[in-house]
């Protein structure tokens, strides 16, 4: 997860934070010596391939959801990952299926194919955060509890929608390349695209489901996949009835250059409010209506301002100046001395100064202890930092426990797939997959304190997708959440997130 949200990091030009300890950590003995045996430091070059169980491993379970008990199979396995011109398997893909039982018929029943971002981030997030059986117990807003971290069943779950496929991408997970030779083949966006297309193509013969309704979905930068999916998949006779993105970053040229600090000010201002530091007039919005303001000043008179810049008057400056100290919540002097823009970095070390507190990146609710009183940029980001354990150790105790899948194998939360490099734009192949699947719908979920994809400018992606009338009034639809990056982990967000997918779902399905 974290290296994903380090690539988001150079999209919207922030200070990366959080860097993956399950990547780096790797010990050192006496004089410098390395310790071999600290698997944490493998990389896709490095990492030896694994044993697979023969046939998946089934167990049996069942789940309250919405007033229904759902009877349900769980299978943990691995697909092999084949080369398309030679047909040698290059690598084997992990997932975990979980399918209801006694379904009568299969073509009624959706299945959703589910991960997290694109290089380095398992999909245990998504799993056991947000839409598999189990999640892990985290206080109401989503702050971790002490130590030993545990499981409960997940109110959430998606399987009153449809099945669900978890799938760990190359070199996450248990997911592992045959030979190290072969993990640089499984690198970039257009391998990426290939090697989950050709999971998706074995899933469906595995298990006998090329007559059900195939839906895809991702968060941060598994939404890069999942847009992209919907064009490649499309293009390969394999159309998709529904494409979730959950805080998206499709396009790395949204937010780039001057637009930076206009992409991440409407987040600033939500944070502020959230904080209370803004004037009672203001304080007394709903978020909703805040959230109005908010853009509405990014999108005008600040816009406006940046546009002219030193064409614009002393009073015209002045006024701008004036106007984005009430709505950040910081002062005119700190705002003028950074030229009125206000990075990241600065506006999380200041908001809450007084207090020796700073704001968080990945869900800019949550604010920590500042080590640094007198610094301009946060040393960490406190929510990534105060729920990263958790999540491996209660997935490990549940992978293992309840699903039987016994191994002495390293589960990678982050760290070793192959990097994808330049820009990267599967807006297109979106806007591909609507032409030419116009019944195809798709939902973008949004967290208001999100500053790793921040709401804005996904907002500009969405409304500049060039797609027919039709597509933009029926199958495009939008939630947003008074929560950060995991929109999940907040459990009145997670509740209507469930809801809106369900909506989504029902809307995606032929009558």
């Amino acid at each position: 997860m974290r290296l994903h949200y380090r690539i988001c990091t150079v999209l919207f030009a922030m200070v990366p934070m959080g860097v993956a300890a399950f990547a780096q950590g790797g010990g050192r003995g006496a004089a410098g010596a390395t310790n071999d045996f600290y698997r944490f430091d493998y990389t896709l070059e490095t990492m030896q391939p694994i044993e697979y169980p023969a046939q998946p491993i089934a167990t049996q379970h069942q789940i309250a959801l919405h007033g229904e008990t759902i009877q349900y199979t769980a299978r943990v396995g691995f697909l092999p990952i084949h080369q398309a011109t030679t047909g040698v398997t290059q690598g084997h893909l992990f997932y975990v299926y979980y399918s209801k039982n006694n379904v009568a018929d299969k073509s009624k029943r959706p299945v959703w194919f589910l991960f997290n971002g694109g290089p380095g981030a398992a999909t245990v997030w998504l799993h056991m955060g947000a839409f598999g059986p189990k999640m892990v117990k985290l206080g109401p807003e989503g702050l971790a509890p002490p130590p030993p971290y545990t499981y409960v069943d997940n109110p959430n779950c998606l399987l009153d929608t449809g099945d669900l496929v978890f799938i760990d991408a190359m070199g996450t997970g248990f997911s592992r390349p045959d030979k190290p030779t072969d993990g640089p083949f499984f690198g970039g966006v257009d391998n990426d695209l290939a090697a989950f297309a050709e999971f998706i193509r074995g899933f469906l013969n595995e298990y006998n489901l090329w007559g059900s309704p195939l839906f895809v979905g991702g968060e941060s930068y598994g939404t890069t996949r999942a847009a992209g999916l919907a064009g490649f998949l499309t293009d390969r006779d394999i159309p998709i009835n529904g494409v979730m993105l959950l805080s998206a970053v499709i396009d790395s040229n949204a937010g780039a250059g001057e637009q930076r600090q206009l992409t991440t000010l409407p987040t600033e201002i939500m944070t502020a409010y959230y904080h209370k530091k803004l004037a009672p007039d203001l304080q007394k919005l709903t978020v909703e209506q805040m959230a109005k303001h908010a853009r509405e000043f990014a999108s005008g008179e600040y816009l406006e301002y940046l546009f002219d810049g030193a064409r614009a008057t002393p009073a015209e400056r002045e006024k701008a100046l004036t106007d984005m100290a009430r709505y950040t919540g910081l002062s005119k002097s700190f705002i003028d001395g950074l030229d009125l823009r206000v990075p990241l970095g600065p506006f999380s070390t200041e908001l809450l100064r007084s207090q020796h507190l700073m704001t968080s990146r990945l869900d800019s609710r949550f604010a920590g202890y500042q080590l640094d009183a007198g610094a301009n940029n946060t040393s960490f980001d406190y929510s990534n930092a105060n729920i990263e354990d958790c999540f491996l150790t209660a997935f490990e105790a549940y992978v293992r426990n309840d699903l039987n899948y016994k191994n002495d194998n390293l589960y990678y939360v982050a760290g070793n797939s192959p990097p994808w490099s330049g820009e990267y734009n599967t807006v297109v192949n979106l806007e591909d997959g609507f032409a030419k699947n116009p019944h195809m719908h798709l939902f973008v979920g949004m967290g208001y304190y999100d500053f790793a994809c921040p709401f804005f400018p996904v907002e500009w992606t969405i409304a500049h997708l060039n797609v027919s009338e039709e597509v933009k009034k029926n199958n495009i639809s939008v939630g947003y959440y008074e929560a950060g990056h995991m929109v999940y982990i907040d459990q009145p967000s997670a509740a209507k997130f469930h809801a809106d997918l369900e909506k989504f779902v029902r809307a995606s399905l032929p009558e």
